[in-house]
């Protein structure tokens, strides 16, 4: 970033900005306590597709609360992620 002039001091961002970064970076945290403990509990084939479906949620919600347009190859991949995580749901 420097190289390309758009280095900015990160101590100089206002404290809302720096609240949001550490709440993010514990709720971070604590989602990966938890997918670690559903891997000692479960089988990581029924574990895995639950985690990815997040993808599916921030997609939806990008749309829906910040306006994001996505593209049919976006929406496409994302029928795919939704498609995977119904088969690897009742593959049994």
């Amino acid at each position: 970033m420097w190289f390309t002039g758009k280095w900015s001091n990160p101590f100089s961002l206002p404290v809302k900005i720096w609240v949001f970064l550490t709440l993010s970076g514990l709720a971070t945290g604590a989602s990966w306590v938890c997918y670690f403990r559903a891997l000692q509990l479960e089988d990581a084939s029924k574990v895995a597709p639950i985690d990815k479906f997040s993808l599916v949620l921030v997609a939806i919600f990008a749309v829906a609360f910040l306006g994001e347009r996505l593209t049919l190859r976006d929406w496409s991949g994302i029928g795919l992620v939704v498609s995977g995580v119904i088969l690897l749901a009742f593959k049994r």
